[in-house]
């Protein structure tokens, strides 16, 4: 606490002992050092008044400027001053509040245990901190965090509440958008993937005796003929008609939205009807919808189980319920199939891998990234790498990739395994960043899962944010085969938004059989990768030769580059030279390698170039 001025400083006690020595002292020349004393005093007694109201003067500059609310209150929380944040945030200006107890202010959401428990806490510790929820001049009711501090005198009582407040608006409406995302699919409004998984886990747990649950898991046939002919803004329309039309059908049952054109209706039930009410299914929704003045009549295909028949566990249905699926897609569109022993039995081994790779997603420790560099072929500079997923099974061992990917694909643990990859690429390189590894882009594969469950936008910038990169140090790889995949939809405009961001795109596999000239020319791409099929018999093959030159001459007039993947031998590395490829990949230059041996290289490299 600070003293008053003239008993805080020893030259002004001086000042004040010489003072009567000024008049009773006989001698002038000690009346004159007397002076001096008091005329020292008195300007060591102005020189501290002044830095006092400097110090006041900047602290109340400083509380001006600041973001939180100050209020500073009597022992009875009646204010006495506030800054100009708090007339920012609650809209009442100082001379509104001045007098008012601060509790006027608050809104009646607390009960009065809250408010017990507050003072409590703040006259035993003299601090309180935490979430209260209080009213603005217009009515309106916010949440803040407050921090709160008593003030007391020598004895100990308190004389003085500094209060500390934001506005937490903004953040609570972020977190609750981050949980309705987690939940709920963003263009019907209805449960995603993960909910459904919660709420079939529930309904299992709460059956009753003679209780069933019946499920059907249902794929729109042809949604990608809608979005072409029609618009995606038209695809998008029909799908929210139709999953509104089979939430009003079910009421009373789970309906969700796995994503694309999957939908999930979850019913449970004491009569033994599943074929009949699996019927009612199709025939209720394959009725004509009206969109843009056509009347569209929808195929469907309809996998379906019961549970407890068909398995007693969340995970096990979905798996059983997607082999049902794809079985009757086998059969062609429009059909209908119920999960029997016989498509396990079809399916395994395979369905045994599929198990092991939900454990391995859940454990973390199996899965690795090797990282494959790219290189300028005639100077052997490193340009860029890509970030290749590999499984090291702990019985059956490295596992590969076109083994282990199409089975995510069919069983749903595509989008999982693409949100693994984006997180572990980039904690990987921001770990180079910082450790000064050469500031390369690594490439990541995206597949048509991450990117119609809608999500792949968020986790890319929530995974840069967290790790401190920029949209340039993350490159985006599709392929082909995405371009058409019409559960994906129209990919302009998704494409165009992630470029804008600074992401760079390439379409993988190119030339691989499908029509991809159209989407070149439309889409914002910035690179094109060669398939190895046409770099295998390079120099030899005249027609490999012939293909790899047509489309290094189109990528030059369409302004991309060109990275030629498989390149293995010097020959196919003189050839790309001479046709103008500028990027090469392959086992010529370096094999995929997991990032302590990429390090490691690196490491030796820079120790070599050093000692020359």
């Amino acid at each position: 606490m600070w003293l008053p001025v003239s008993l805080n400083r020893p030259l002004v006690w001086i000042a004040l002992a010489a003072l009567p020595a000024c008049v009773w002292l006989p001698d002038a020349m000690l009346r004159l050092v007397a002076v001096s004393f008091v005329v020292f005093g008195l300007w060591d007694a102005w020189h501290q008044v002044r830095q006092q109201r400097l110090r006041y003067r900047l602290a109340n500059n400083a509380t001006d400027l600041a973001s939180d609310a100050v209020v500073v209150s009597d022992a009875h929380n009646r204010i006495l001053a506030v800054n100009p944040a708090f007339t920012d945030i609650t809209g009442y200006a100082s001379d509104e509040v001045v007098g008012l107890k601060l509790e006027a202010l608050a809104a009646p959401r607390h009960d009065k245990a809250f408010y017990q428990n507050f003072w409590s806490t703040l006259k035993a510790t003299g601090r309180w901190e935490g979430e209260m929820w209080n009213r603005r001049k217009h009515g309106d009711e916010y949440p803040e965090w407050l921090k709160v501090r008593a003030i007391t005198d020598k004895r100990g009582t308190i004389t003085h509440f500094i209060s500390l407040f934001t506005d937490i608006s903004a953040q609570k409406a972020r977190e609750h958008d981050l949980r309705r995302i987690g939940y709920e699919d963003p263009l019907t409004g209805l449960p995603n993937r993960r909910r459904l998984h919660d709420l079939m886990g529930s309904r299992l747990r709460h059956l009753r005796a003679g209780e069933s649950l019946d499920i059907a898991l249902i794929d729109i046939d042809g949604l990608k003929s809608v979005n072409d002919s029609l618009g995606v803004e038209q695809g998008d329309r029909l799908l929210a008609r139709f999953a509104q039309r089979l939430a009003s059908y079910v009421a009373g049952s789970v309906v969700g939205r796995l994503g694309g054109d999957e939908f999930m209706v979850i019913r449970t039930t004491t009569y033994d009807d599943h074929e009949t009410w699996v019927a009612g299914l199709r025939e209720h929704m394959s009725r004509p919808f009206e969109i843009s003045d056509q009347l569209l009549r929808l195929g469907l295909t309809i996998g379906s189980c019961r549970a407890p028949e068909d398995g007693r566990d969340s995970g096990v249905l979905f798996q059983r319920l997607e082999s049902a699926l794809y079985s009757a897609k086998r059969l062609g569109r429009n059909h209908s199939l119920r999960f029997r022993p016989a498509l396990d039995k079809q399916d395994n081994p395979q369905l045994a891998l599929v198990s092991d790779l939900r454990a391995a997603l859940i454990s973390g420790d199996q899965l690795e990234l090797h990282y494959q560099t790219q290189h300028h072929p005639g100077t052997g500079e490193v340009l860029g790498m890509e970030a290749l997923l590999r499984w090291r099974h702990p019985l059956d061992g490295m596992i590969s990739p076109g083994d282990f990917i199409p089975l995510a694909e069919r069983h749903g643990l595509m989008s999982e395994l693409g949100s693994w990859v984006i997180e572990k690429a980039c904690a990987q390189q921001a770990h180079w960043q910082y450790s000064g590894m050469p500031k390369l882009p690594i490439w990541i594969n995206i597949s048509a899962l991450q990117l119609f469950q809608g999500d792949l936008e968020a986790q890319l910038n929530t995974c840069l944010k967290r790790y401190q990169l920029k949209p340039s140090q993350i490159g985006l790889e599709l392929t082909e085969s995405v371009l058409i995949d019409e559960r994906a939809g129209d990919m302009g405009p998704r494409l165009k938004a992630l470029k804008e961001q600074g992401y760079s795109i390439a379409i993988d596999d190119f030339g691989t059989g499908y029509s991809s000239l159209g989407y070149l020319k439309r889409l914002p791409v910035d690179k094109i990768k060669l398939d190895r099929a046409f770099i295998r018999e390079l120099p030899a093959s005249h027609a490999d030769a012939a293909i790899v030159k047509a489309v290094l001459a189109m990528a030059r007039g369409m302004g991309l580059d060109v990275v030629a993947e498989g390149v293995e031998t010097e020959e196919q590395c003189q050839f790309l030279i001479n046709a103008g490829c500028s990027i090469v990949q392959g086992f010529y230059f370096a094999r995929p390698l997991p990032a302590a041996e990429l390090e490691q290289r690196w490491t030796a490299l820079t120790a070599a170039a050093g000692a020359l």
